[in-house]
């Protein structure tokens, strides 16, 4: 039987030999990885492609060096007693009686192909990425990152999903994020711009009847990079009609699960929930890492008739206990613990080193804290705070009074400053958050509340009513999901319903006459009749990274930017020619001193 890899140059891959083979003539093509010399006129060579490595015993006679390219026939046999190599999935063979064929000469690499290249530093690994793309780390990257999006179209297709591709030069919205702009030479003086999502278009789907649109969608944001993000990105976008939100969980779920699954070869049970304002009483943050403890805990009726000057009449107390670390932390770290709550927003930061004997089961035992602040608190106070944190001798408790946001923000920061493992490492704890707010903070220059995802976020049926009234406490329909602290998407039901859309776009402060000129082409077609529709859009990038266990999406991504947004195998970016300017109509302004 033919083997599913072979061409007309190879009758396997490198890593496809087996102790089943012995005896059989084979054809191998690939890279040598490395050549070791072997008593007299005998050498062995590695041979590598994608799929591993085959050890070749060959003539030393033989020119072949590093990375050479060759094809090499020979007899599969059995590795002489005390010579198997148990790391090698072809561990147990080598090809003998070999006839060498050089395909192509190489120059010495600049780095080692293999393990060793981790370390070499980034910027070179990117200048040479095809190089680096030879490694055995990076070729497994990408080929799970294709199982990833197989399994994900796979998914969608099943769930009666159509594949729709939508513009890339598109007009230039007001979506939040900085924009890469497209010059028209036809037009001189307009732009088209690079899209940040195809988010209008796909709602235009919903009002032609597609009714389940999807597509692996690349986008482009002009926006400072770092571990989790580019400048070119793909997601998972879907919008569906005659949903709500329970229905685009499922779908994006039914995606994301087999997209686990095909990574890993197990599936995660089904994603848990919990709504926004839950995620911050408990974790501080609307991306909780739900891998460890470190759970914000509730202390403002604790303190409510205080003497301690700090505490009394914050809106919001709150502390994480730090179990058996106090010891760990001297007087600069925890002065360093202080600064870093500050930088966040907090006015303070308290410690109690939880000092002292446990007593036995049931009792309080000689428990006390060491702290600067240990005096202002009360024996009842400080009772209340060791049975609500749950604190024991060894720990160490931090506490921050300041309103509800700061101290939320400040304790989630710590939180995960001090408990959270690599994004990576196990096990993988999807969860959606839901019940965002509508509107978050307020406008600075117009006093007008600000959109919480996207101005046509549907607000939740239940607080309409409060939109003119008291719009900082409306509820969206609005979901991320979130593996392991790493925002994948987010997603809404839209408005369909003109005077809805009308009282949000008043609420923001967007007059009908600002909305039909900024929004008209996408509104315009609402009215020959929008069906209730609902999406969501998730980076396919970051969830391959997380499967594929790195930190940084770079390494999942075929040719990426490095974090300064350049390309050191292409050096771009490049200023323009002079010529293609002139075409353009655009002239370049010197650089500001």
């Amino acid at each position: 039987m033919t083997e599913p890899h072979s061409t007309s140059m190879r009758t396997h891959r490198c890593g496809d030999l087996r102790p089943e083979h012995i005896g059989t003539t084979v054809s191998l093509c690939g890279w040598v990885a490395r050549r070791r010399e072997h008593g007299e006129h005998l050498a062995f060579v590695d041979l590598r492609d994608h799929s591993g490595i085959t050890q070749c015993v060959v003539n030393d006679d033989v020119d072949v060096r590093s990375e050479y390219v060759v094809r090499i026939t020979g007899v599969v046999r059995a590795r002489p007693e005390g010579t198997v190599n148990p790391g090698l999935p072809t561990g147990e063979v080598e090809v003998g009686e070999c006839v060498v064929e050089v395909l192509r000469r190489a120059d010495p690499p600049p780095f080692p192909i293999d393990a060793r290249a981790d370390a070499v530093d980034e910027n070179i690994r990117l200048q040479y990425r095809y190089l680096d793309l030879r490694r055995e780390r990076m070729q497994r990257n990408l080929r799970v990152r294709a199982a990833v999006n197989s399994a994900v179209r796979a998914a969608m297709e099943r769930q009666a999903f159509v594949e729709v591709e939508t513009p890339m030069l598109v007009p230039s919205t007001p979506e939040g994020a900085r924009e890469f702009l497209v010059p028209s030479r036809k037009e001189p003086g307009s732009f088209y711009a690079l899209p940040q999502s195809p988010q209008l278009f796909k709602q235009l789907l919903m009002v032609a009847g597609v009714d389940r649109y999807y597509q692996m969608a690349r986008c482009l944001r002009d926006e400072d990079l770092r571990a989790d993000r580019q400048y070119e990105f793909m997601q998972l976008d879907m919008e569906m009609s005659f949903v709500g939100q329970d229905d685009v969980l499922h779908a994006v779920s039914e995606a994301v699960l087999a997209a686990a699954e095909a990574a890993t070869g197990e599936r995660p049970p089904p994603i848990e929930r919990m709504t926004w304002r839950e995620s911050m009483e408990r974790f501080g943050v609307d991306k909780p890492d739900l891998r460890f403890g470190l759970e914000l805990v509730e202390l403002t009726e604790v303190f409510a008739s205080t003497g301690f000057k700090a505490f009394a009449g914050a809106d919001s107390i709150k502390a994480i206990n730090v179990p058996g670390r106090a010891a760990e932390f001297g007087r600069n770290q925890l002065d360093k613990l202080t600064d870093r709550a500050k930088q966040i927003g907090a006015k303070g930061l308290v410690w109690l080193k939880v000092t002292g004997e446990a007593g036995e089961a049931g009792e309080a035992g000689d428990v006390g804290f060491d702290s600067p602040v240990a005096k202002f608190i009360s024996d009842d106070e400080a009772a209340a705070i060791r049975e609500r944190t749950g604190a024991v001798p060894g720990d160490l408790v931090l506490i921050v009074a300041d309103d509800w946001h700061t101290t939320c923000e400040v304790l989630g920061t710590l939180r995960n400053d001090l408990g959270r493992p690599p994004v990576h490492e196990g096990p993988y704890r999807y969860v959606w958050i839901v019940e965002f707010p509508l509107f978050v903070g307020v406008d600075a220059a117009t006093g007008r509340p600000k959109p919480g995802h996207h101005p046509f976020t549907s607000p939740h049926p239940d607080d309409v009513d409060r939109i003119e009234s008291d719009p900082m406490t409306v509820r969206s329909i609005a979901y991320d999901l979130v593996l392991n602290g790493w925002e994948l998407g987010s997603g809404s039901i839209r408005i369909h319903e003109p005077e809805l859309q009308r009282r949000v776009f008043t609420a923001l402060g967007i007059s009908e006459q600002d909305a039909a000129r900024k929004f008209g082409f996408f509104l315009n077609p609402f009215e020959y009749g929008a069906p209730p529709h609902g999406g969501f859009a998730f980076g396919l990038d970051r969830l391959v990274a997380i499967l594929a266990g790195e930190e940084n999406i770079r390494e999942v991504i075929a040719f990426p930017k490095t974090q300064s947004g350049a390309d050191p195998m292409t050096n771009a970016p490049v200023p323009g020619d002079p010529k293609q300017l002139a075409e353009l109509g655009l002239r370049v302004l010197p650089p500001s001193s």
